[in-house]
């Protein structure tokens, strides 16, 4: 969906331009508004807070799983109650 991508060539000559790749279409970003510069970066930073918090979500279910083999293991010389 939203791709943006700029060289990082040593040759100032070579470097390309940035550009955003959106529905199949590039956009050179140095010439969009800054309206639209704008909703780019609110982007950004969408996608880097859903990163973020996608991988405290994978933690918090690594140590859910640990507190359970914990729990397990101090369950297993426990007798249970009977119904």
């Amino acid at each position: 969906m939203l791709d943006s991508k700029e060289s990082d060539s040593a040759n100032p000559e070579d470097k390309k331009l940035p550009t955003l790749d959106f529905d199949g279409k590039k956009y050179d970003i140095n010439s969009l508004p800054d309206e639209v510069k704008d909703l780019l970066k609110g982007l950004q930073i969408a996608d880097t807070q859903i990163r973020m918090h996608k991988d405290t979500l994978r933690l918090l279910d690594l140590g859910k799983n640990s507190l359970g083999v914990q729990l397990k293991q101090k369950l297993k010389n426990i007798s249970p109650v009977k119904n």
